[in-house]
């Protein structure tokens, strides 16, 4: 009896062995197509692979780009703000040496001791002159003269009158000189206007 339960358990073991793999009862053919589409899948792989790195460098290098043209545009930016601001300086500082000589002169018009009525009055015209001169060096004209015609761009009428000398819309008498500089108007003429 022992014996009997031997050999069913060795008979159970030959029926339990597990089964063949369905790979390994694949034909030689098949299994040559098989290994073919996993080398093809490897050299696709490789392709992709490679086709990412390409794109990684490629986004690298616009990036890089990028930030390059960032940086350029900010020291451009910042560079033409400091040229602004030098030309603002200069041009303040080109005004107020033109400025200087007028100055010195009523400085020493100042100290003169005691001058006579007519030397005062010339030494003045020769300031006023002298003044006049450094404005014109600077671009600023005066405008606004009895007899021209009225422009309200250009002149202040803070009077009018009825002047038959006179035509119509022209200034009869100038209060203050209006200054340009080229067409912008710094300062309109006050003017009186007549008709």
């Amino acid at each position: 009896m022992a014996e009997a339960k031997k050999s069913e358990k060795t008979k159970d073991k030959k029926v339990k062995e597990t089964p063949k793999k369905e790979s390994d009862k694949k034909t030689e053919p098949e299994k040559t197509e098989e290994a073919e589409k996993e080398t093809n899948s490897d050299g696709e792989k490789d392709s992709l692979d490679s086709e990412i790195e390409n794109i990684r460098n490629q986004l690298s290098q616009v990036n890089d780009k990028l930030l390059r043209t960032l940086a350029e545009y900010d020291n451009y930016r910042k560079r033409t703000q400091k040229e602004k601001e030098a030309i603002y300086s200069d041009s303040k500082s080109e005004i107020v040496m033109k400025l200087l000589p007028v100055i010195d002169n009523f400085e020493r018009a100042e100290k003169a001791e005691q001058p006579d009525f007519e030397t005062y009055k010339k030494g003045i015209d020769m300031i006023f002159t002298q003044l006049t001169e450094a404005m014109k060096s600077l671009g600023v004209e005066s405008f606004g003269e009895a007899g021209d015609g009225f422009d309200p761009n250009m002149h202040n009428g803070v009077m009018h009158i009825d002047d038959e000398n006179f035509g119509e819309n022209v200034i009869a008498d100038v209060f203050m000189k209006g200054y340009k500089m080229g067409d912008k108007v710094l300062r309109p003429a006050t003017v009186k206007v007549a008709n």
